[in-house]
């Protein structure tokens, strides 16, 4: 049988796992606090789909619970920022790119990365042109050209 017409209370047993970054996993204390904000979310959302009987709720939970759990056991908890002579991580860095705008990223890691709301991870290419460098340096920046303007 086809497994287009698989019922999903199936299909959500085999939920493939989530793939894992083969990147070390280098954490801001925000972003420890993130996983573990996460999993104590999921282990209610696990509990209370247990308790109701919901067979996906509980693939689901279960299969999250397990990737935020190996991030957890992964995590190495880096040092707040203290030079900020050259950007590393943690470090918050403002760009003015060649074409005017200026923008400003945190370099955090993977999990916590939100480049909408100003945070890149760390191995993302314009983090990766950005570390090690100083103010006054200009890196590659998508298909241009950004001078770093300040690290903090």
């Amino acid at each position: 049988m086809s497994r287009a017409f698989v019922k999903e209370t199936e299909a959500l047993d085999e939920l493939p796992e989530r793939l894992v970054s083969e990147h070390r996993n280098l954490v801001t204390p925000e972003g420890l606090a993130l996983i573990e904000s996460e999993i104590k979310r999921l282990q209610v959302e696990l509990t209370a789909a247990h308790e109701a009987g919901e067979r996906n709720a509980v693939a689901r939970a279960s299969h999250d619970l397990r990737y935020w759990n190996q991030r957890l056991a992964t995590a190495e908890l880096q040092p707040p920022v203290t030079d900020v002579s050259v950007v590393s991580f943690g470090a918050s860095v403002t760009v003015e790119r060649d074409d005017g705008r200026v923008q400003k990223f945190r370099i955090v890691g993977e999990d916590e990365a939100d480049p909408a709301k100003g945070s890149i991870s760390y191995v993302s290419p314009l983090a990766q042109a950005l570390m090690g460098k100083s103010v006054g340096d200009v890196v590659k920046a998508g298909g241009g050209e950004a001078e770093i303007a300040k690290i903090e």
